[in-house]
Parts: C-alpha cells; structure tokens; sequence
C-alpha cells in the first residue's frame, strides 16, 4: 500500500503529468455533464422509465450502457461516440481495398492528416443518420401518461433541431476524444466509452442487490455470482496481457574497437494485438441494423426481425456477434501489425530468427505464428461478448451482466491497462518508480 501511495504522490510532482491528468478528467466531467443535458421538447422523467425498462435487455440498452446513460436521457450526447467510430471502420476498410486509401496510409503524417478529415466528413454523415432514427423513435415512444414528445412541440422544427444537435453533440465529443488524446492522458475516444461504462457501475451493483434484499435471490448465490464474476476479471486481464516471444539472433559485427551485435532479443506477439477495437467495431456494426428498424415502428415485418432475429438476447444475434468480432480481430491486426516491416527492420539491423532466413521467409514465419495465436485470442473476444446473452438467461440482471460479463469490462479492462502505461511512461522518463517495481505493467513490454 505504501508503494502504491508513493507512486500517486509521484504522479502530482510531475507538472506536465499532473496537468495532464487535471486536463483529461475535466473534459470527461464535460461528456458526463452533457450525458444529462435532455433535448429541448422532451419529456425527460416519461423517457428515463420508458427506455430503461422497455430496452434494458435489448441493443439499445448496451447502447445506453456505452454512452452512460446518455440515450436513455435523451440527452445531447445520447448517440456517444459510435458514430465516429463506425465512420472510422468504413475508412480503415476502404483503406484495404481502395489505392488511393492505401496511398494516403503510406504518406505519414499528411496522409493521417487527410485520413482524420475524412473521417470526421464521415462523422457527421453517419450522426445525422444514426440522429434521425433516434428521433422517430422518440416521436413514436408513448406512455399511459403521455407521449415523449407532446404534441404541441411536434413537427419539422423539432425532428430538425434534434437531429442538429445529437449531430453536434457527437462532433463535439469527437473533438474532446482528440484534445485528451494529444494533451492528456490515454487514447480520448476510448476514455469517453470507458467513462460512459464506469458511471453505469453503479446501477449494476445496484440493481443485483436489490434482488437479494427483495428475497428474490439467495445471499448465498449472490456470493457465487460474484465469484464467478471474478473469475472472469481474472481470465480478462490474463489473455489481453498474454504474448507469444519469438527469439532474435544479431550477428556478432566488429567496427573498429567496438562489437556490435552477437545478442539474442524477442519479439512479443500479442494473443490480442487488436485490443478492444474489435468489440468497438463489431458492437458499431450491430448497431446499423437497430437504426434501420427504427425508421419503421410501424412495419411488423421489421419489429419482428428487431425483436426475434436481432434481439441483444437472441442466440442468432450472439452468433453474428462473434462472427464480425472474429473478422475485426484479424482485421484490425493486419493492420496493426506488418509482419514484412518487421522482418526487413530485422534484416538491416543484421537480426534473423534462428533455422529461418532474412527477408520474405521470416516474414512468412512470423505471420503464420500471428495467425495462430490470433485465433485463440479472436475466439475469447467473440465468447467474452456475447457471455452477457447467456447470463441474462440464467436470470442475471441486465446491466449486471453486461458489465461484469462481456463487452465492458474487456474496454474497462484494455482502457485501463493502456491508461495506466502512458502514466508509467511518464514516470520513468523522470526516474520515478511506476506502479510495478519492475518499472512496466506485466504483458505491456
């Protein structure tokens, strides 16, 4: 314990971090501020009762867990981040298919540039989308008490000024993400959702206890979940650290009076290379068709594909789930990853893997092994997801088991993990002791 206070007193000596630290928890007290700002002409307490319970088992509930309850406030940032998210998903993937894509990745940090603009265009193509299904779902929400939307503020000035602001609600999130990225600390977009997620923590806890105190669950049983529960937090942490080291042999060189070379290094090959970013992408995907159905309240062709066929708790939706989570999983490492910039790097540096030759071999070599260890690693990702689905049937609350059993808790997880790296980088860089004694967060190295 002292060593943990002696790192956190260390954080605050150091300026920059700590002006770092300062700056990125005051632009999340802004998401979760505008988490509770409601649309102007809605009926605030008539739709926190009517979406939690009518969606607390269904997308749109794991959509409101993202966004910290922002969606079911009717909120300014109730569409979150996910549209820019999924703007970045059609980019990277015209990227792999596109030459000019291609080229703009290849040309630095102008073609990043010109990738983040497009992106941001994308942004607000898909927030206006995702905005105007929202708001046909709000007009076509009633309750015995009343509709959502009153009559009397019905109308094309409403459907367009909800829409302008959900649409500047997600720029404006975007451009936080982007300023606590490149002045705070950790990646901004993740750090919005991982917010989003941890305010919800709360009503989880919440939620499960209240059934114990009911009498609707034994004490006893409440201990196992739980139990269970850890053990799960426990398999999370183990495989997004997990590595595969594969050894690396330099050749002895002699300049002059000085050797160079004749040690043996490794390569770490990550079981999760991509991280959390498949889950991200995958959950953006399952949220198109949601949209879709939305712009037809009425269609019994649509409600029934909604609630039978693309249901959070359906098994066919569980299984395409982890399709796409598997697809992203390799996507997304081939593009983190080049096994062939590795292997020439390792060819000029005078290194090659030991019964493997320089160049176009060892590049092979070391993508089949990424290739092997990355389909255990997408096969968990893809199981982790759709846990919650399996929970909810053994009569878990909702929200319980999406955070403790799924998709949140691998984001916290990984989010927390990448945080946490960044400030022991700053850290070490100033001769401080980080938060392991071996100055780096075991499975980061």
């Amino acid at each position: 314990m002292s060593k943990l206070t002696e790192t956190f007193t260390n954080i605050f000596k150091i300026q920059e971090l700590r002006e770092r630290l300062l700056f990125t928890a005051a632009l999340l007290i802004v998401v979760r501020i505008g988490s509770h700002i409601t649309l102007p002409g809605v009926d605030a307490s008539l739709l926190a009762d009517t979406i939690r319970n009518s969606s607390e088992n269904t997308l749109f509930g794991l959509y409101d867990l993202f966004v910290g309850g922002a969606f079911s406030n009717a909120a300014v940032f109730a569409l979150g981040i996910m549209p820019y998210i999924s703007a970045s998903i059609v980019i990277q993937l015209l990227g792999a298919v596109i030459p000019y894509f291609q080229k703009l990745q290849r040309e630095g940090e102008d073609g990043r540039k010109k990738i983040t603009q497009y992106t941001r265009y994308g942004t607000v193509l898909v927030s206006l989308l995702q905005a105007s299904g929202v708001v046909v779902k709000l007009l076509a929400t009633d309750t015995p008490e009343g509709p959502i939307v009153p009559a009397d503020v019905r109308g094309i000035w409403f459907t367009l000024s909800a829409m302008i602001i959900l649409t500047a609600g997600t720029i404006f999130m975007m451009w936080l993400g982007e300023q606590i990225t490149e002045r705070g600390i950790g990646n901004g977009i993740s750090l919005i959702i991982f917010i989003g997620i941890i305010a919800r923590f709360p009503h989880a806890i919440l939620d499960e206890w209240q059934l114990v105190f009911s009498g609707s669950r034994n004490l006893v049983v409440e201990i196992v979940i739980f139990a269970v529960m850890g053990v799960i937090v426990a398999g999370v942490i183990l495989v997004t650290q997990g590595t595969r080291r594969i050894p690396v042999q330099y050749a002895k060189r002699v300049v002059g009076r000085k050797v160079y070379g004749g040690v043996t290094q490794y390569i770490p090959l990550r079981v999760n290379t991509a991280g959390v970013m498949p889950i991200i992408f995958a959950q953006a995907v399952m949220f198109i068709p949601q949209i879709v159905f939305s712009f037809f309240p009425e269609n019994e062709f649509m409600q029934m594909l909604n609630n039978e066929w693309f249901s959070y708790s359906s098994w066919t939706y569980s299984l395409l789930y982890g399709l796409i989570i598997v697809f992203f999983t390799y996507f997304y490492t081939a593009i983190a990853f080049n096994p062939k910039d590795v292997a020439d790097n390792m060819k000029r540096q005078g290194g090659f893997i030991p019964g493997i030759r320089p160049g176009s071999h060892t590049a092979d070599f070391v993508d089949n092994i990424l290739t092997k260890i990355t389909l255990p690693g997408s096969i968990f990702l893809a199981l982790i997801a759709i846990l919650p689905t399996g929970l909810i049937k053994l009569g878990i609350t909702p929200n319980f088991a999406s955070f403790f059993g799924g998709t949140s808790l691998l984001i916290v997880v990984g989010v927390a993990l990448d945080t946490l790296q960044q400030v022991e980088s700053h850290l070490l860089m100033r001769h401080y002791d980080g938060f392991m004694k071996s100055g780096k967060l075991r499975g980061r190295r």
